[in-house]
């Protein structure tokens, strides 16, 4: 499986502090915001990443991300020179999915629980069609909304419904097979002029090939699109972080918990941060991996 990070969109929500900078580039609390999407497919298992964003903001990407060699990665980088809807992904990353199936994440969606490793892993290997995750919400008319029967089938879709079926809201990460390639390319734009992911969501759905995985109550998945949300949502990370002392989303130590990187690679990241307590924890977490070992 290949993973797409789609980090475009003007961040005009969050002006002015975006007139300047990508959104996926500000900090949530002590990382950059692209750092927790990234997280959420290497959990998966996925070590190929595409990150799709606009020309002018592209170079501060490859800056902050280099090749992913690092992390045991390979990082390819696409332009999506307007924001044409989520869908427009799978068109603009056409020859760098190629045969595979693939994974697509919103750069500023932040997913947190424990287990989410293995339950990604196990929605990527027993893949047959579309695989969405949805969320309780206590407002679901904002989002696109999923409803399920007693058995966890999918019966619906619905964008934005002003009477919500039931309070799943479809969070920012999908996973598809490779046809999803041929549904995007052949979408027709939307009344907003965009190819929407959910009529690719639909497109699976109608052939009884969509899948759609709760997230249960203990997980968290933050939007940070708003002023608010992402104050909230550094505020959330600064709280766990701090109480539990473990550090969400950290690169190196999930290429090194995933084996995508050694102990020793580990610590050779740390230390290049050593002045910051973020790379203060590279090197711990490094040693103590090391000393297991």
């Amino acid at each position: 499986m290949k993973g797409i990070v789609l980090a475009g969109g003007s961040g005009t929500r969050l002006h002015p502090i975006t007139q300047a900078v990508s959104k996926q580039l500000l900090p949530v609390y002590d990382k950059p915001m692209i750092y927790y999407p990234i997280s959420v497919l290497m959990l998966a298992g996925i070590r190929e990443i595409l990150i799709i964003s606009t020309p002018a903001d592209l170079p501060n990407f490859r800056r902050l991300l280099g090749d992913g060699s690092q992390f045991g990665l390979s990082f390819s980088f696409a332009e999506q020179p307007s924001p044409n809807g989520l869908a427009e992904a799978f068109v603009i990353g056409a020859d760098f999915v190629g045969d595979d199936s693939v994974a697509l994440v919103l750069g500023d969606n932040i997913f947190y629980g424990q287990g989410f490793s293995t339950t990604l892993r196990t929605a990527a290997t027993d893949l047959d069609g579309c695989v969405l995750f949805g969320y309780q919400v206590k407002d679901p008319e904002r989002y696109g909304v999923g409803e399920i029967d007693e058995n966890g089938t999918l019966l619906s879709i619905e964008e934005k419904p002003e009477k919500p079926r039931s309070n799943n809201a479809i969070t920012g990460l999908y996973f598809y097979d490779n046809e999803v390639v041929d549904i995007s390319r052949n979408l027709k734009p939307s009344a907003r002029g965009e190819l929407e992911i959910t009529d690719v969501n639909l497109s699976y759905l109608r052939r009884d090939r969509a899948k759609l995985i709760e997230l249960s109550r203990g997980f968290a998945w933050l939007d940070t699109g708003t002023h608010d949300s992402l104050l909230e949502a550094g505020q959330f990370v600064q709280v766990l972080e701090h109480r539990t002392g473990v550090r969400i989303a950290c690169l190196e130590e999930v290429a090194l918990k995933m084996g995508f990187i050694s102990a020793d690679e580990c610590h050779a990241l740390g230390t290049k941060l050593a002045k910051s307590g973020y790379g203060e924890y590279v090197m711990n977490v490094a040693l103590l991996a090391g000393a297991q070992n």
